[in-house]
């Protein structure tokens, strides 16, 4: 079923969500103090493009810093990418068939807005903390 999942949120979301979020860290590493920011915007458009089957969690050992980094991410990017994520959820929302595809996209929004301290993770391995 997951891969049905992912290959319809693929056509109808996924794709340009994706691409949203390659903008947005190619944009964010333009600049060194960026590029944190820029692996982050990555690590989360590969997420966006095929999500059902993985998890964000905390990651162990994960502190100040990354609470920072949250605070300038909101700002720089995070507020369009979690407004992008709204509007497809909503509008998949709308049709039966696409409800799952949008309540996985409002499960993204607090990672789009807050990604610095998370690890995505497959939902078939058990999380074990390091």
């Amino acid at each position: 079923m997951k891969t049905i999942l992912n290959i319809i949120w693929l056509v109808l979301s996924g794709f340009w969500l994706f691409l949203g979020y390659m903008l947005a860290g190619v944009l964010l590493c333009i600049t060194i103090i960026g590029i944190p920011f820029g692996v982050a915007a990555f690590r989360i458009g590969v997420y966006a493009l095929w999500p059902f089957g993985y998890t964000a969690v905390d990651r162990p050992g994960a502190g100040a810093p990354s609470c920072v980094g949250n605070v300038l991410w909101l700002v720089l990017a995070g507020w369009w990418l979690a407004l992008g994520h709204i509007v497809t959820g909503v509008l998949q929302c709308v049709t039966i068939i696409g409800i799952p595809l949008g309540l996985a996209n409002f499960k993204l929004i607090p990672l789009s807005l807050m990604p610095l301290g998370k690890e995505i993770v497959s939902t078939d391995q058990p999380f074990t903390s390091r």
